[in-house]
């Protein structure tokens, strides 16, 4: 299996987003996964989006300029998982939760990205968990629709906090909004203490993937003391077909301890596995 490799922007915070997609460049990855993280990425929705077409073309050009692709563009509307929750109960911050996917996909067409992912939605703990699970499916179909409008295939990542925080609500989810995917990243499963066998269906749904390494009780740790079985996955992604990008994506922040490891040599580690596996 050939794999297309792809390393997220918002591995390497510290730098500025050119040296970023430098780095990048230079560590011979084919694309890269674009966080358009409201405030905690290089690209945020509030700037990137007062003008779409110049922001999204200056970004293309940066990105041919260094030979890589878009491979992604992930959409996170606030700091929080709530305020701006594709399901809030609020019409109006659903509406511009609305408004900024709408700008999202703009800006992905605009800087050549086939793919968008985005957070499924909470649970809001004052409704029944069925409230909340309907409003997400209504919210996600429509922006599965919009999203198909304009070619694009439209993921959302299954996640500690989210309203699909387990494979079986994630199946459930996705059997309520045809043509949903995932943008599957197994660590958030595994660091509860999930097998790898409890995540494995969940493969034939992904059109985009995250990897790094897990374990139980560390979403985010080393090659060295990851206990989730990649050679496996990979296997699995070639009986299901799968012809998305796998991304490389170690994060740099407080949350869950995701600043103890070093992105830089971990991706390395990760990228010469996966380029191990390409003639498997």
């Amino acid at each position: 299996m050939q794999f297309k490799l792809a390393c997220a922007d918002f591995t390497f915070p510290l730098l500025p987003h050119d040296d970023a997609l430098d780095l990048i460049a230079a560590l011979g990855f084919d694309g890269v996964d674009l966080g358009l993280f409201e405030g905690r990425s290089h690209l945020q929705p509030s700037r990137e989006f007062r003008n779409v077409g110049k922001s999204a073309g200056r970004l293309r050009k940066k990105l041919a300029d260094r030979g890589l692709k878009a491979a992604d563009v992930y959409l996170q509307t606030a700091v929080d998982f709530v305020s701006l929750a594709a399901n809030h109960p609020d019409a109006l911050r659903r509406r511009k939760a609305r408004d900024l996917f709408l700008c999202t996909l703009d800006y992905a067409a605009a800087c050549g990205s086939r793919h968008v992912s985005a957070l499924p939605g909470v649970r809001f703990a004052d409704e029944p968990r069925a409230a909340s699970l309907g409003r997400a499916a209504d919210e996600l179909a429509w922006r599965c629709e919009q999203a198909a409008s304009q070619q694009v295939i439209f993921s959302v990542e299954a996640h500690i906090g989210s309203i699909a925080p387990r494979p079986p609500q994630a199946l459930r989810l996705l059997g309520r909004v045809p043509g949903l995917t995932l943008t599957l990243d197994y660590t958030h499963f595994t660091r509860v203490g999930l097998s790898d066998a409890q995540i494995e269906p969940l493969v034939k749904h992904a059109s985009h993937f995250h990897a790094r390494g897990a374990r139980k009780g560390r979403l985010q740790t080393s090659f060295k003391n990851n206990a989730i079985d990649y050679r496996r996955i990979v296997q699995v992604m070639k009986s299901t077909g799968y012809r998305g990008f796998l991304g490389i994506e170690y994060v740099w922040t407080e949350w869950e301890r995701c600043n103890e490891v070093d992105n830089l040599s971990e991706t390395i580690l990760w990228r010469d596995f996966f380029q191990s596996l390409s003639g498997d």
